[in-house]
């Protein structure tokens, strides 16, 4: 059995429905949710957006190969309303992305394993910190834990109370 890291992101309202509606279609099509980190509140990266976005990170096992799982989590983003442009980022409803996929290296056309971005993002380093601070990169060759402390990302990032919905 393969274990991959998936990062859950919404900024459009109802956020937290959205992270769970995701949940629930990942269990069904992609495989059983082994462990999953709190809800995050951060700012938007890399674009300026109205409202924060909620993040999470999921452990997940499935017998399905990287490729399988990303067709898997592309098509419930399209079934959720996902709007994706070639303008850079926006607000969305639901963005699935692969972390990490054992511990493999995946580099092939639309599929780049580990995700390029998570050294140098907070709100996808505190998720994977919580759930596997020892986890070490393999491409970096350092542990989410030393990732997260070498960080040059400033933007807040916070629990969100999922009951209270605001941050912890």
């Amino acid at each position: 059995m393969n274990k991959v890291y998936l990062l859950f992101g919404s900024n459009i309202e109802p956020r937290l429905s959205f992270l769970q509606k995701a949940e629930h279609k990942v269990a069904g099509l992609v495989g059983n949710i082994l462990n999953s980190s709190l809800v995050y509140e951060s700012e938007p990266w890399g674009f300026r957006a109205a409202q924060r976005f909620l993040n999470q990170v999921l452990l997940v096992e499935t017998g399905l190969s990287a490729r399988e799982v990303l067709k898997r989590v592309l098509s419930i983003e399209n079934e959720m309303g996902r709007q994706r442009t070639t303008q850079g980022y926006s607000s969305r409803q639901i963005d699935i992305d692969i972390l990490y996929f054992n511990r493999e290296c995946i580099h092939e056309p639309g599929l780049i394993v580990p995700h390029p971005g998570i050294a140098d993002r907070r709100f996808v380093l505190l998720p994977l910190v919580e759930l596997e601070a020892g986890f070490v990169h393999p491409v970096l060759m350092q542990s989410n834990d030393d990732l997260l402390k070498r960080c040059g990302d400033e933007l807040r990032v916070c629990p969100f109370d999922e009951q209270k919905g605001r941050e912890i």
